[in-house]
C-alpha cells in the first residue's frame, strides 16, 4: 500500500506568481542605460558573474540584484558611470519592489484543493520583507499551514522543514519551477520533487533533471498537481 503524502511544499516566485519577467525587463533597461559602455551580451555576462559572487553576501532578491547592477555599471565604466544612471537603477529596483502580484494560471485552485486534504507549506528564498509583501498581496497566505523564507534551498534545509512541519521528507512533496532549488535537493533526501516549468529561468537556477529517480515527476502546470498527488498516493 502506498504511503499517504503528509506535507506538500510550494515554491513561490514563478511557481505561484510571476517574478522573473520583471527582472528581465529591468535587465533590458540596464542594457539601454549602459549601451554606450558595453554591448548587451557582455554586460549581461558581467552582471551574471556579479550576481554569482554576491549571492553569499546579499542573498537572493531584488535588493541584491540592484546592488549587482550598480557594481557592474561601475566596473564596465571604470567607475565613471553617471549619477543619473545609478539613480535610474535605484528607481528600477523601487519599481520592482512595488509591482503588483499576478498569480500564475491554476495557482489558487491547486493550493486551495490540496489544502483541504494535506498540510501545505510555502518554501521560498529571497528578501524577507519583499516575500512577505508578495504573499500578502497574493491572497493565498491563509491557505498555508506554514511559511518558510530561507536564504538557500538545500537538502539540509528541506530535511529540517519537512521534519518540523511534516512527518519527514519521505512523506513530503515539493513543487516548483527551479530544478536546482525546488526539485533536486528534495529528491536527494528521499522526498518527491515535482517540476512545473516556467518560460523564463534564471541562469543560476538551471540544473539537470534527476533522470531515473522514482520520486521525480514533471507536470505542465499546477492544474495537474492534485491529480498527480492522487496517483502518487494510489501507488
Amino acid at each position: 500500500m502506498a504511503e499517504k503524502l503528509a506535507t506538500i511544499g510550494f515554491d513561490a516566485d514563478d511557481t505561484l506568481w510571476h517574478n522573473e519577467r520583471f527582472f528581465r525587463l529591468t535587465q533590458d533597461r540596464f542594457a539601454t542605460l549602459l549601451q554606450d559602455y558595453a554591448d548587451p551580451d557582455h554586460l549581461m555576462d558581467r552582471l551574471l558573474q556579479a550576481e554569482k559572487r554576491n549571492i553569499g553576501q546579499y542573498g537572493f532578491g531584488i535588493k541584491g540584484f540592484v546592488l549587482s547592477m550598480i557594481e557592474t555599471a561601475l566596473d564596465v565604466t571604470g567607475d565613471r558611470v553617471p549619477g543619473s544612471v545609478i539613480r535610474a537603477l535605484v528607481d528600477a529596483g523601487q519599481d520592482m519592489l512595488q509591482h503588483p502580484i499576478e498569480l500564475l494560471p491554476h495557482a489558487r485552485d491547486a493550493v486551495t484543493a490540496l489544502a483541504k486534504t494535506h498540510r501545505v507549506i510555502l518554501i521560498t528564498k529571497g528578501d524577507l520583507i519583499d516575500q512577505e509583501r508578495k504573499l500578502a498581496q497574493s491572497g493565498l497566505g491563509d491557505l498555508f499551514d506554514g511559511v518558510e523564507i530561507v536564504s538557500q534551498k538545500t537538502p539540509t534545509v528541506y530535511a529540517e522543514i519537512f521534519n518540523r512541519l511534516g512527518n519527514g521528507p519521505e512523506t513530503g512533496l515539493m513543487v516548483g519551477n527551479s530544478m536546482r532549488s525546488d526539485v533536486v535537493p528534495m529528491v536527494e533526501i528521499g522526498g518527491w520533487g515535482v517540476y512545473v516549468p516556467h518560460g523564463l529561468v534564471w541562469e543560476i537556477e538551471r540544473a539537470e533533471a534527476p533522470a531515473g529517480a522514482h520520486k521525480y515527476q514533471a507536470i505542465d502546470h499546477l492544474g495537474e498537481l492534485p491529480a498527480l498527488v492522487e496517483r502518487i498516493e494510489a501507488g
